[in-house]
């Protein structure tokens, strides 16, 4: 084949939500040739990690299910960004050329190296091997040992609530307010079902320090045979490493076209992303529509068209309490909550329900039909230009 007529080389870096459903979407055109590097053979999905953890789901899927032909998949981790020689290393010693990158790889665990003890002893549930080691300190622990969870956020409440509805003894420890992203109606109506579980919830509180079998918490000590850290999300260091601007977190930061201040043969997916210095919230809602945004501006690269800006309007978030309990909450276009939730049951459902639209609907539809999804559009982002211009400085 001549060079002329050579195919688009996209390296698309992490297989979560955001990554995997742009490698989908990079479809559309039979001259791209798309490449998915992820470290595990099976995709995670990570919003049934607290199902996982607690032995009352699955949280792993077969790729051969979820992507479209054509998308090759490397089963290794990315160590650096070769912008100049345009090559993803990996871990393995291999080198990918790439014509672009979609930059998708999530967010990971963030325990603070602050607070004493919580590396060394906490347990986490942000990545699913985090999680397996999780399920199986779990399963040597009688059901009365008291555990901790760390983490007042939605992440926190879910793994709270699956324990709990097993009948065992947890408090949540939330730092500030318990589910602070949602409204006060909505709020009360968890802390009562938490309640009723026997979770001791502890606002305005925050742990201290770690140890083997207790925490101390504002001072005093809290007998706690496990502790699960969910208090924030960190973000892999590839970024930083291969040498392209980051912020604070250390997310790529981006345009409102989501290509990166300093590479325009790099764009960003997903929870690692930042456009404009402004993220949106890290979440599975806002991972398909910045993964599809993300593909469409590789292809409007390609085509030599001006790729559109982020457009994505939040409507909400729903929140799991066990099996049969659960909470969903509406929300205005910029994701601030409104006084309206629905609970109980019918909650429940909704929740499993976005669980399954998000792969069934998103991803495997993505494959079926390249460049099918859709989703709620809420405009340019306030304050932001209707063009790509590069003026984001690292902080």
């Amino acid at each position: 084949m001549s060079e002329r007529n050579a195919p688009h080389k996209v390296v698309v870096i992490g297989g979560g939500y955001a990554g995997t459903l742009a490698a989908n979407r990079l479809r559309q055109r039979d001259d791209v040739e798309i490449t998915l590097v992820n470290p595990r053979p099976e995709f995670v999905e990570r919003i049934r990690l607290h199902q996982f953890v607690a032995g009352t789901g699955d949280a792993t899927i077969d790729y051969g299910t979820l992507l479209g032909e054509g998308v090759h998949l490397v089963v290794d981790s990315a160590t650096r960004i070769d912008t100049a020689a345009r090559s993803v290393r990996l871990e393995s010693g291999r080198s990918l050329d790439y014509d672009y990158v979609v930059y998708a790889v999530g967010s990971t665990r963030a325990v603070p190296s602050s607070v004493p003890g919580a590396a060394e002893f906490a347990f986490d549930i942000a990545e699913f091997e985090y999680a397996q080691r999780l399920r199986a300190r779990l399963e040597e622990l009688p059901l009365d040992a008291p555990v901790t969870v760390v983490g007042g956020g939605l992440t926190g409440i879910e793994t709270a609530a699956e324990l709990a509805e097993q009948g065992r003894a947890v408090t949540l420890v939330c730092g500030r307010t318990l589910a602070p992203s949602f409204s006060a109606p909505a709020r009360r109506y968890m802390a009562a079902w938490l309640s009723r579980h026997g979770v001791t919830v502890l606002e305005a509180a925050a742990v201290s320090e770690v140890r083997p079998d207790a925490v101390v918490v504002g001072g005093g000590v809290r007998p706690s045979a496990l502790t699960v850290w969910t208090a924030g999300f960190g973000v892999p260091e590839l970024a930083a490493a291969s040498g392209l601007r980051t912020d604070a977190l250390g997310r790529l930061l981006t345009d409102e076209t989501l290509t990166s201040v300093d590479d325009d043969r790099v764009v960003a997916a997903g929870d690692a992303a930042a456009p404009s210095g402004r993220p949106l919230r890290m979440s599975g809602y806002a991972a398909g529509p910045l993964g599809a945004r993300a593909a469409d501006t590789v292809l409007s690269r390609i085509a030599g068209t001006e790729p559109a800006v982020i457009d994505l309007a939040f409507t909400g978030a729903c929140v799991s309490l066990g099996r049969r309990a659960g909470v969903r909450q509406l929300a205005r276009k910029d994701d601030t909550a409104v006084n309206v939730f629905v609970g109980g049951r019918l909650g429940a459902m909704i929740k499993e329900v976005t669980c399954r639209y998000v792969v069934a609907k998103r991803i495997r539809r993505e494959a079926r039909e390249p460049g099918s999804m859709g989703w709620p559009k809420g405009g340019q982002r306030p304050g932001q230009p209707a063009s790509a211009a590069r003026v984001v400085t690292s902080p």
